[in-house]
């Protein structure tokens, strides 16, 4: 088994492609990064990316990935549980833009092969910041108690709201990101960013990916506290789970919390059902 690691996007995209395209929900969160990346430059995450690809021979089709934008840790695609381990120890051998690795995401079994090698190999503990059940979109159904209101696409007069809220769901969601201004006025400029509005005032966001090898993933969700318990939230996910099947995704993809029984009974309710369950842990030097 062998994997390959640069720092070259399109060499990454060039050598693993057609393997993320192939499993285009396991590999979502590859397939939309890699894609951010190419659309808003090398640093819209931070730091610069590193990649990395494994075949499980010399010569044979790539069978796993890897993607890091510092300094978040490693996100894994899907990949057989030993090329995981296989890498965290190349990883810990190899120059420091690869080893300062403070944490990894992905699928479980993969990850926990990662994380058991990488511990042993640099003497970290590890531990669980989340753990994420990834949906798949069925048949799409009516919200089980419409709200009142209805669904718009977010424009300019919506960007200083948006972005309150978009920095309050990364507080409550325990994730980074550098620039919520920049990511928000690009969300609006694509038409991903998606409003429910009720006597007309926005009392709910929803974001959805670009449609990437027929998937596109639905997020952030996010309702401000004054206005829950509604039904917004579900009626805002649904009417950005249709306008992206109106667009010709095939595969129609959200993330939840599985600390929250809340957001996993509801997406059920609108047609999402399991796909895998993932991991996000952090490492901390003993």
């Amino acid at each position: 088994m062998t994997w390959t690691l640069g720092t070259s996007l399109d060499e990454f995209r060039g050598q693993a492609a057609a393997f993320l395209a192939a499993r285009p929900a396991e590999n979502t969160v590859l397939l939309t990064v890699a894609h951010r990346l190419a659309e808003s430059g090398p640093t819209v995450f931070g730091e610069p990316p590193v990649f990395g690809w494994w075949r499980p021979e010399e010569g044979a089709p790539v069978g796993g990935a890897f993607l890091r934008t510092p300094p978040s840790g490693p996100r894994l695609s899907w990949m057989p549980s030993a090329a995981a381990a296989e890498l965290a120890v190349e990883l810990a051998a190899a120059g420091p833009e690869f080893t300062t690795v403070t944490g990894i995401g992905g699928g479980v079994d993969p990850v926990r092969a990662f994380a058991a090698a990488w511990t042993a190999a640099t003497g970290a503990e590890q531990s669980v910041r989340f753990t994420q059940r990834l949906y798949r979109l069925g048949e799409l159904a009516e919200p089980p108690r419409p709200p009142a209101g209805r669904h718009r696409p977010a424009g300019p007069a919506d960007r200083e709201p948006a972005i309150r809220w978009y920095e309050a769901f990364l507080v409550e969601a325990g994730v980074e990101l550098p620039d919520v201004p920049r990511a928000v006025d690009q969300r609006i400029a694509d038409g991903t960013l998606h409003l429910w509005e009720d006597e007309g005032r926005p009392v709910a966001l929803a974001g959805n990916s670009a449609i990437l090898a027929g998937m596109s993933r639905i997020g952030p969700v996010y309702t401000p506290a004054e206005h829950r318990g509604r039904g917004y939230g579900t009626a805002v996910t649904a009417a950005a789970s249709a306008h992206v099947r109106t667009l010709g995704a095939t595969e129609v993809l959200l993330y939840t919390d599985l600390a929250n029984p809340t957001s996993n009974s509801i997406y059920r309710q609108i047609g999402y059902r399991p796909v895998e369950d993932s991991l996000i842990l952090d490492f901390h030097q003993r």
